[in-house]
């Protein structure tokens, strides 16, 4: 371990970069994780802090192997030996890098808010991130800022493998790092608090530098807390679907990109303490959430009720069209995460021309009870299961042959059925925060 935390790696870093201290520069950091070490380096230069959009084109049926990256001014960076073997074709490329793009839009919208990117046209730009793993993102923040007019470009990071110089020869005019270790694995390895970044925090950092920078302008740029805070909404709802109410709880952060609407499993309620955990990370994250009972108290008496998918997903669509009405959704996507029997429920509502879900995430799920329907799903669709749920992860596979939409299954190690396992519930926490802010889009009506 050498660094404390991304702050202290960025202070390290600032140092090593005193010498261009006094000149025209531009501080540019990776989200997320590079911001923080960015923000420090900035304030060390006292220069101005923006980011560089960079996105990962993952290959379409394994998203985790890269094979390239695309960034602002339509910058990308293709690796071909990838795309040799893979066999990916150039229409499946295409519609990644336009998927991507979305996503890339959107991101840089969140953290700048109504914000220009900072110009770079000129001057001397630092990219910054919180280490150098393959260098294929470096790489291409790298010909970003170049696209973009800098005269002159500085790659700096705390951490890097030993030859990291010779992987990323010519992209930059300048390298800087504060240590190479010949026993490298993971950027992670070496910081004693290497906790995910958020997106509010990659905002709130924005914010900070630009106050920092223009003080006098800092309360027309800001948002509504110094950490990204402040809500549209947050009350308990009474919600009509059909011919029953029922009780729920509707969260929404100002700024929110969409809210996530939570479909639980057999035998829990909106009072899940699973479903409120991951419901509060996502909240971290910028994402509204709604939390409701699928049934009355009277029908979950009748236990063969926890079961009927079709009367669980009317549920699920009905309550869909009261959020779509409420002022506090006004304009945002939906989306669905749905436990157990509710990931069936949120599966069997998403195939109905009425619910237009943005995205689903399934969590122990049993998309299995929503066969039928699974062909018609057209939501990107994440499947979240525990290796050690040996038969619902099974289930899952079976189930995701059945679908045609974009689909993804995630394991997580040492998970059994109901992810108690230290670590486990955020694990799936970090997985529906990255599926629902990459996917969700307002869907058309």
């Amino acid at each position: 371990m050498l660094f404390t935390d991304r702050r202290d790696a960025g202070r390290r870093l600032g140092a090593r970069l005193e010498y261009l201290r006094g000149q025209d520069v531009v501080v540019l950091g990776l989200p997320r994780g590079g911001v923080p070490v960015a923000a420090a380096v900035a304030e060390a230069l006292d220069a101005p802090l923006d980011v560089c959009m960079v996105r990962k084109l993952g290959v379409p049926y394994q998203p985790e192997l890269g094979m390239g990256a695309i960034g602002e001014n339509g910058v990308r960076v293709i690796n071909d030996e990838v795309l040799r073997e893979t066999g990916v074709s150039p229409a499946d490329l295409a519609g990644v890098e336009e998927r991507e793009r979305e996503v890339l839009a959107r991101r840089a919208a969140r953290y700048r808010g109504e914000r220009t990117a900072t110009g770079v046209a000129g001057r001397t730009v630092v990219i910054v991130d919180d280490g150098v793993a393959t260098g294929s993102t470096a790489r291409a923040a790298c010909r970003i800022a170049r696209a973009r007019g800098a005269a002159r470009t500085v790659l700096a990071v705390p951490v890097a493998p030993h030859d990291w110089t010779d992987r990323l020869a010519g992209e930059a005019d300048d390298m800087v790092c504060v240590a190479t270790p010949a026993a490298f694995y993971a950027i992670g390895q070496f910081y004693a608090d290497f906790t995910q970044v958020e997106d509010y925090e990659v905002a709130a950092e924005l914010r900070r530098s630009a106050a920092r920078s223009a003080p006098d302008t800092a309360a027309a740029t800001d948002g509504p807390g110094e950490d990204g805070g402040g809500l549209a909404a947050d009350r308990e709802v009474d919600i009509a679907a059909g011919a029953v109410r029922l009780r729920g709880r509707l969260t929404v952060p100002a700024g929110a990109d969409g809210i996530v609407v939570f479909a639980h499993g057999s035998g829990s309620s909106r009072r899940s303490p699973r479903n409120r955990f991951v419901a509060a990370g996502l909240q971290r994250a910028g994402l509204g959430t709604l939390l409701f009972d699928l049934l009355t108290e009277e029908e979950e008496a009748d236990r063969d009720n926890v079961f009927d998918i079709p009367l669980l997903a009317g549920r699920l669509v009905g309550v869909t069209d009261w959020l779509r009405a409420q002022s506090a959704a006004q304009g945002l996507a939906v989306g669905y995460f749905g436990a157990s029997t509710g990931a069936a429920a949120a599966l069997w509502a998403a195939a109905e021309e009425r619910a237009r879900p943005a995205a689903i995430v399934s969590r122990g799920g049993r998309p299995d009870l929503a066969g039928p329907r699974l062909p018609e799903v057209t939501a990107p669709t994440l499947l979240v299961v525990g290796s050690a749920d040996p038969i619902v992860l099974d289930l899952n596979r079976q189930a995701r042959d059945l679908l045609r939409c974009e689909s993804r299954i995630a394991v997580v190690p040492g998970a059994s059925h109901l992810f108690e396992e230290p670590g486990a519930l955020e694990a799936v926490t970090d997985l529906a925060r990255d599926w629902f802010t990459d996917h969700m889009a307002p869907a058309h009506v």
